[in-house]
C-alpha cells in the first residue's frame, strides 16, 4: 500500500474545508482534501448569513462566491398568523458585513472547492477514509480511491470538514449525545412563482406553524424563480402525516394558510427528502494530531441559518491555531480553538433554545420593540455571535431571559 504525506489532511471539501484549506493554502501549506462524494451535490443550510462572508474574504473566495451569480441576501423575514416583521441586517449592532447570499448549495459547495483548488490545495472526489489513526507522531489515515486502490496519508495535522459524515466522531468513538430534542426535516426544491410584491426575495422567510409553536417553516429564494422550502418539528409531529415525503410536506404547509397562500402557484417537481436526529454533539473537538470543524463537531438546529457560518468559524479559528503551531508556537487547542467556537456556538444555543420554548419569539414579534435593542438582535441573527460588545452575547442568558419577561407582560 502506497503512503502519502501533505502538512495538512482534510477530510471534506465542504463549506469547512474549503475555507479552510484556502486559508492554510495563504500560510504556503501542503493541503490535501478527501471528499467522499461527487460535486456538485445536493445539501441543506441555503441561507447564508453576514458574518460568513468574512471568512470567504478571508480565504481568498470571495471574488469567486459573488461572480456565481446567488441570489443577494439583506436580511430575515419572520411570520406568525397575521403576524409579519422583518430584519434588515445593515442595521445591526455589530460592525462587518450585513448583506450575504441565498444559494443552492450544490453549486456554492462546487464554487468554493474549485476556489480551493485554484489556491492551490489538492482535492479529491469519491476518494473514502475509511481509518485513522492518531496514535503516532503524526496522524494516519487509510483512504479508497474511486477505482478501488486503497493507499495511505500521513499529515502533520488533520481537519475534519466531513459534516454530517462525522467522520472522526465515528472512527475515534468521540460522539456524545445531543441535549436538544429529537427533531426533523422535510425540504424540498418548488419553482414558487409568488406574486409580485408578495415575497421580500432579498430575505429569508421563518413561518411559525399557526398553532404548534415549536413547528416552523422555512422558504429560502433563488435567483433562478426556485425556492428551498422545508419544515422542522418534533419527530412525533412529522410522524402523523402520511404518504410520500413530497405529500406530508405539502400537508403541513396546507396548516399554514399563510404560506399555502404565497406558495399557491408554486410547481411541486422535485422529491421532497428528510432528515431525522440532525442535532449532534462530541466529547472533545481536538486530539492529538486532529480538529472538528463545522458540522463535524456540533450541530444545533437549522431555525437561524447558523451552521455554514460556525463551520466558517471554526475554519478560520483551526487555520490560526496551525499558523501558529507550524510557526513553532506552543498551542492549547482548548483554549484557543474550543472554547472560542463554544462561545459563539453557546450564544447561537441560547436564542434557538428560546424560540423553541415561544420567548424569543415573541421578543421577534412584539410590536413596540426598542430600536437598540432590535440592532442587537439583528447583528446575532446576522451572525455576528462572537461579538462581546454586543450585551446580547456577553450575557445572552440573563439579557434573553429579561427580554422575554418584558415582552410577554
Amino acid at each position: 500500500m502506497k503512503t502519502e504525506s501533505a502538512d495538512i489532511l482534510i477530510i471534506g471539501a465542504g463549506p469547512a474545508g474549503s475555507v479552510a484549506a484556502g486559508l492554510l493554502r495563504k500560510q504556503g501549506r501542503d493541503v490535501l482534501v478527501l471528499e467522499r462524494e461527487q460535486f456538485p451535490r445536493f445539501s441543506i443550510g441555503e441561507s447564508l448569513l453576514p458574518q460568513s462572508m468574512e471568512y470567504i474574504e478571508e480565504a481568498g473566495l470571495l471574488q469567486d462566491v459573488v461572480e456565481a451569480g446567488f441570489q443577494y441576501k439583506n436580511g430575515a423575514a419572520f411570520q406568525r398568523g397575521d403576524r409579519y416583521t422583518d430584519f434588515d441586517f445593515r442595521e445591526k449592532f455589530s460592525p462587518g458585513w450585513g448583506t450575504t447570499f441565498q444559494v443552492q448549495r450544490a453549486h456554492f459547495d462546487h464554487v468554493l472547492a474549485k476556489g480551493a483548488e485554484r489556491k492551490g490545495a489538492t482535492v479529491r472526489f469519491r476518494h473514502e477514509v475509511l481509518s485513522v489513526d492518531v496514535s503516532g507522531e503524526q496522524p494516519e489515515v487509510t483512504a479508497r480511491s474511486p477505482e478501488g486502490e486503497t493507499y495511505r496519508v500521513r499529515a502533520r495535522f488533520l481537519l475534519d470538514a466531513s459534516g454530517f459524515g462525522r467522520v472522526l466522531p465515528r472512527l475515534l468513538n468521540l460522539e456524545t449525545p445531543s441535549n436538544f430534542p429529537k427533531r426533523g426535516a422535510i425540504f424540498t426544491h418548488v419553482l414558487d412563482r409568488t406574486p409580485p410584491g408578495s415575497f421580500d426575495r432579498n430575505k429569508i422567510r421563518v413561518t411559525v406553524h399557526p398553532e404548534h409553536v415549536h413547528v416552523w417553516y422555512w422558504t429560502i429564494p433563488f435567483s433562478d424563480g426556485r425556492c428551498s422550502l422545508g419544515v422542522v418539528a418534533k419527530t412525533e409531529f412529522l410522524e402523523q402525516y402520511q404518504g410520500t415525503d413530497t405529500e406530508r410536506l405539502q400537508a403541513i404547509v396546507r396548516e399554514a394558510p399563510a404560506l399555502q397562500d404565497l406558495l399557491k402557484d408554486a410547481v411541486w417537481d422535485t422529491p421532497a427528502r428528510k432528515l431525522t436526529g440532525y442535532a449532534a454533539n462530541v466529547k472533545s473537538l481536538w486530539g492529538p494530531g486532529f480538529a472538528l470543524l463545522g458540522n463535524a463537531g456540533e450541530f444545533l438546529d437549522p431555525v437561524f441559518s447558523s451552521g455554514v457560518t460556525i463551520a466558517f468559524k471554526s475554519a478560520s479559528l483551526a487555520s490560526a491555531c496551525l499558523a501558529r503551531q507550524f510557526a513553532g508556537e506552543k498551542v492549547d487547542w482548548e483554549r484557543d480553538y474550543a472554547k472560542p467556537l463554544k462561545a459563539g456556538v453557546d450564544t447561537f444555543r441560547t436564542f434557538v433554545e428560546s424560540w423553541y420554548e415561544g420567548g424569543f419569539q415573541n421578543v421577534i414579534f412584539h410590536p413596540n420593540a426598542s430600536p437598540d435593542v432590535r440592532k442587537m438582535i439583528s447583528a446575532i441573527l446576522a451572525g455576528y455571535a462572537w461579538d462581546k460588545n454586543n450585551p446580547y452575547v456577553a450575557d445572552s442568558k440573563r439579557r434573553l431571559g429579561v427580554l422575554e419577561e418584558l415582552c410577554a407582560a
